[in-house]
């Protein structure tokens, strides 16, 4: 039967409409803050095959893990799935998962006794015990310490609830009446997508559904190739790295090749470094949906979410690396490499289409963890910090905004303190912070947490310190994190990733300093009347826009001298004093971080496109 286009396009949105569906009962019913205000979750439908076929409005960094997911649920349970089942498992190592608290939740959708299709959701839980609150102890060793590990079980059989796993799920967390409300969540949304996709089929009928899916499978590879195929044919190399774990860490190295032959593209980690006893191993799901991922951001078509765009996309990542660990390792924090891999791909597809790729962010998501005992009771405190992009070719780089790899946001600082004895008391864009350039990159944000019960441990992933977000065109690198203990005259620094966790006692306080992005181009070829802009703003000061930017500005009436400003620049340019020296010197390293300003101490709020906004 051949495929109606009109079909298609009303088939293949009334999908994707339903998978914004389930991203909105999650969103809605969820009972943690990681979930329903982080929005750290996802949703899809998939065929009867277990193609993805559908994404919901959410973590994109996750979606390209659906296919391993699915297809060993296919061949675990082949022959064994009747309506009313549904199937839960997060293991990393046989089940197609990333790590522990991301828990596939999936339900068959049966349709007049035949298997067409699944509703899937993936969400973070706030913690899925282990040895550390939320488990995501960087300094787990193996994936034993790191919480409870689930095969691909049925979580109902036949509409009945498996009992043995809700207790044993109940037994196994700090949290169990969060778990077990933000997993209601995900069953609620398979079902409210199973009901949608029913009514698909009721109307357009098995075999016209059918032959539609397996027509939007092959545009969406006829149109991923063509795009391929628009690229120049080579091999593009990108080296970057992470600063490491612990208090001296070692450097580790991601290495990535893009090589483009036709309509064919291969991605191969080989020469990233092994695997670490450390938690910060990223299993194959999460290596190939980083890949997938930033391809598809590259073109310039509009690509339909249907896997048959992953064709044409060749994926080589040698076991026993950072991207492709072997059991035991370790990798409840294993986002911070996804993370990192899209600024290496990102880096490699500078040289093919410079025109459409920015300059390096922040690093990806910092994930702070507090978590204790207060008035009787557990909490586990959680958040994914972002927004701090680098410099595009044509514009600044954005801030508030989410990393590319996720549509995630920032919490309410309300939510927690009403939720948390946690109180936040700074929140804001660092001055004079980011990478300069002809267009810069985004601010560091600054997010500072004051406990405010007995005690309570600390555990945090973050990133670019030593090894900072690179410019682009001759743009130069963004500004390091920190993560400082108790800001002021007997301050601690924090590592990247401490590999323990840090007790922390009434009234102690962690100040976390994001990255600034990269910029893009040389910073003196930066349009005055910008550099104006951002000191009448408070991006930056005065002194900065002259040492970095060679821009004089009259400090009282706040104008440009404009001969003044070619003149200074012209001389800068003649001496080569080099902005970069200048600008990270100004950023104060070592960090005092009682000289850290806040651009007019407004408050950044991340405001990311919700389900159903549009």
């Amino acid at each position: 039967m051949k495929a109606d286009p009109v079909t298609m396009e009303v088939i293949q949105n009334a999908l994707g409409s339903l998978a914004d569906e389930m991203a909105l009962v999650i969103m809605r019913t969820a009972y943690s803050s990681i979930v329903r205000d982080s929005m750290d979750y996802s949703t899809g439908l998939c065929d009867r095959q277990g193609r993805a076929i559908a994404h919901g409005l959410t973590m994109a960094l996750h979606l390209g893990s659906f296919p391993d997911a699915l297809a060993q649920l296919i061949a675990d349970y082949e022959g064994d799935m009747r309506p009313g089942d549904m199937f839960v498992w997060n293991d990393p190592y046989g089940g197609g998962g990333m790590h522990l608290p991301d828990v596939y939740i999936v339900k068959p959708i049966f349709f007049e006794g035949q298997l067409e299709g699944f509703a899937a959701t993936l969400v973070h839980q706030t913690d899925m015990g282990g040895i550390a609150p939320g488990s995501g102890a960087v300094f787990a060793i193996e994936i034993y310490q790191e919480g409870l590990r689930i095969p691909i079980i049925k979580m109902y059989e036949e509409d009945r609830p498996n009992q043995t796993f809700f207790k044993l799920m109940a037994k196994n967390t700090r949290l169990p009446d969060k778990v077990a409300g933000d997993m209601r969540a995900q069953v609620a949304a398979c079902r409210s997508a199973e009901a949608g996709y029913l009514a698909l089929l009721e109307r357009h009928g098995v075999d016209t559904f059918r032959a539609t899916i397996e027509a939007l499978h092959d545009h969406a590879e006829a149109l991923m190739r063509a795009e391929i195929e628009a690229l120049p044919d080579g091999r593009y190399e990108f080296t970057d790295y992470l600063d490491g774990l612990g208090e001296a860490p070692e450097a580790l190295t991601l290495k990535v090749s893009v090589d483009i032959d036709g309509d064919h593209l291969t991605v191969d980690w080989s020469g990233t470094s092994d695997q670490v006893p450390g938690a910060i191993n990223c299993p194959i799901p999460f290596t190939k949906s980083a890949a997938f991922l930033v391809v598809k951001c590259l073109t310039e078509a509009e690509i339909p979410n249907f896997q048959g765009f992953i064709r044409p996309i060749h994926l080589v990542a040698p076991e026993g690396t950072l991207v492709n660990p072997r059991l035991p390792g370790a990798c409840g924090a294993r986002a911070i490499i996804g993370w990192r891999m899209l600024d290496a791909l990102f880096g490699a597809f500078a040289q093919v289409v410079p025109e459409r790729i920015p300059a390096a962010g922040e690093g990806g998501v910092s994930f702070p963890a507090i978590g204790g005992w207060h008035e009787g009771r557990p909490f586990v405190c959680t958040e994914t910090l972002a927004g701090a992009w680098g410099a595009l070719p044509d514009r600044d780089g954005v801030h508030g905004i989410p990393n590319p790899g996720g549509n995630i946001t920032n919490q309410p600082v309300e939510m927690i303190e009403a939720l948390y004895p946690v109180e936040i008391e700074r929140y804001g864009l660092v001055q004079n912070s980011g990478g300069p350039g002809r267009f810069r990159g985004a601010p560091a944000f600054v997010r500072q947490y004051r406990l405010r019960t007995q005690e309570a441990r600390l555990v945090i992933r973050s990133d670019r310190r030593r090894f900072l977000p690179y410019g682009l065109a001759g743009g130069s690198p963004g500004t390091p994190s920190w993560n400082i203990l108790n800001p002021g005259p007997d301050q601690r620094l924090l590592p990247v990733m401490p590999m323990e966790a840090v007790q922390l006692e009434d009234g102690d306080v962690l100040c976390h300093i994001s990255a600034g992005g990269g910029g893009h181009g040389a910073a003196l070829e930066r349009d005055p009347e910008r550099v104006l802009a951002d000191v009448i703003e408070e991006y930056i000061t005065l002194d900065y826009a002259r040492l970095v930017y060679g821009c004089v500005i009259e400090p009282q009436s706040l104008t440009l001298d404009a001969a003044a400003t070619a003149t200074a620049r012209q001389e800068m340019r003649t001496v080569g004093s080099g902005e970069t020296p200048v600008y990270l010197r100004l950023f104060h390293q070592p960090l005092d971080i009682a000289e850290v300003r806040l651009v007019g101490e407004r408050e950044l709020c991340l405001k990311p496109i919700r389900p159903g906004d549009g």
